[in-house]
């Protein structure tokens, strides 16, 4: 890869609309709001935090149609787009195709480009096609259960099945025994997360630690942004159901450049490569989900877009100009780019709601949020309630919970014991029914 240094070729600045919702969003939303060459930020559908970086739209993010509307009214010059749904249904070539909007900096893969994340078949095919380090597999369909279930008998345990669509981050199932696996199967191919599991995926269960590498590519190179890991069962020690996210951290302690330089020779280079060979569009970021084994990396999954909790402690250790970044990924010119990074560590502390990832109630008053020092704050799932008695009453606006996870609390620290420190006494400093957060996160790394 090519570095050097970038100088912004942007004549004025840019009227960007960011989509999403969530706390990704919110930190998305803060670092665009800082730069030099935002005029005007909306966010759609936005949340209470991304309020207060720009100007909420109540448009949602697979409204193409209103979408283009808003962007025609507002002379958009960029979309960033946050959230994997919109990608995987086509958000960039809508815009891309359409002689109206062709203009708009659209930031974000084609639709094509997105299957990386949106069917892990196609994920896995395409590692295997192009020799990039992944766990061996099979994929099956309800036509095919008996062959399936089968082929489970002769598998080594563990057993991983993993629905082959977009499953709201619920869709990978670590199975102990053929049994338990063989029930799975059953149960997903009836139909246990709709049309996202009419294919499966089994694979071959890697042993190692997790961790996750993110680029900004414009299809032709790429920069590097922080690394980060991030920490997805519910329970302290990494125990209990799968969430969307309970924290994260950045950087890795144990990515090292040795390891690095596996990861972008063996991963990164090969995937940016043969997308560009495939005649496959990608402006935009991927997200490498990796584990150590051994040495070696090994790629779990790829997504098309930052990772959540992540982006809550890779944003704020960016220290370039991002719309820069963004504006280079969209111009073809990211390969005169240099990232520049914080050497501070950062960590984020996620607040849930309770009973999450299960059921759990909306609609619980936060407080203490004023309290909160030397921490950042960025709203995942929260909501304005207006607790106006009737007609003529003034009432009274609150900030409430509006989803499972709730807040990251994100710090800076010369470490990440100092970072964590930081965040979990803010956590505490937060109040509201049934909160809920883990106190190990980045527990590895603590003395």
């Amino acid at each position: 890869m090519t570095v050097g240094i970038h100088k912004f070729a942007a004549k004025q600045k840019m009227k960007i609309l960011l989509i999403g919702a969530g706390g990704r969003e919110h930190a998305m939303a803060w670092k665009i709001a800082q730069s030099k060459w935002c005029e005007k930020l909306f966010i759609a559908p936005g949340n209470p935090g991304t309020a207060l970086c720009g100007t909420n739209v109540e448009i949602g993010v697979n409204e193409f149609e209103k979408l283009k509307d808003f962007v025609l009214k507002n002379g958009i010059d960029m979309i960033v787009v946050g959230p994997e749904d919109p990608l995987v249904n086509g958000i960039y070539d809508f815009f891309t195709n359409d002689a109206e909007t062709k203009h708009v900096k659209v930031i974000g893969p084609s639709k094509a480009g997105a299957q990386l994340e949106g069917s892990k078949a196609f994920a896995k095919a395409f590692m295997m096609r192009h020799n990039i380090p992944t766990a061996s597999y099979q994929e099956f369909d309800a036509t095919q259960l008996n062959d399936s279930l089968n082929y489970l008998d002769q598998h080594e345990t563990p057993i991983v099945l993993k629905a082959d669509g977009l499953a709201a981050g619920k869709g990978v199932i670590i199975c102990e025994t053929r049994d338990e696996a063989k029930n799975e199967m059953r149960e997903m191919l009836s139909g246990k997360f709709g049309k996202a599991s009419a294919k499966v995926v089994v694979e071959q269960f890697l042993k190692g630690i997790e961790f996750s590498v993110f680029v900004m590519t414009d299809g032709n190179d790429y920069v590097i942004l922080p690394n980060a890991k991030d920490y997805k069962r519910i329970g302290e020690g990494d125990t209990g159901l799968n969430t969307g996210g309970m924290g994260a951290i950045s950087p890795v302690p144990f990515v090292d450049e040795a390891l690095m330089k596996k990861v972008e020779e063996r991963v990164i280079k090969p995937t940016v490569n043969r997308l560009h060979d495939e005649k496959i569009i990608y402006k935009g970021f991927i997200y490498f989900g990796l584990i150590k084994v051994g040495d070696d990396p090994f790629v779990i999954e790829y997504n098309c877009r930052m990772g959540d909790p992540e982006t809550e402690v890779v944003m704020p250790r960016i220290k370039n100009d991002l719309v820069e970044l963004l504006d280079a990924v969209a111009e073809m010119r990211i390969a005169k780019c240099e990232m520049r990074m914080a050497k501070r560590s950062c960590v984020t502390v996620m607040l849930v709601s309770g009973g999450y990832p299960g059921d759990y109630k909306k609609g619980k008053v936060i407080e203490g949020m004023e309290e909160v020092k030397d921490s950042m704050m960025f709203h995942a799932g929260t909501a304005v309630r207006d607790w106006g008695l009737g007609i003529g009453d003034e009432g009274k606006n609150a900030l409430v919970t509006n989803a499972g996870r709730v807040l990251a609390i994100t710090s800076y620290g010369k470490s990440i014991q100092d970072a964590v420190k930081t965040s979990l006494e803010n956590a505490e400093k937060i109040s509201f029914d049934g909160k809920y957060f883990r106190k190990d996160i980045g527990y590895e790394f603590q003395d």
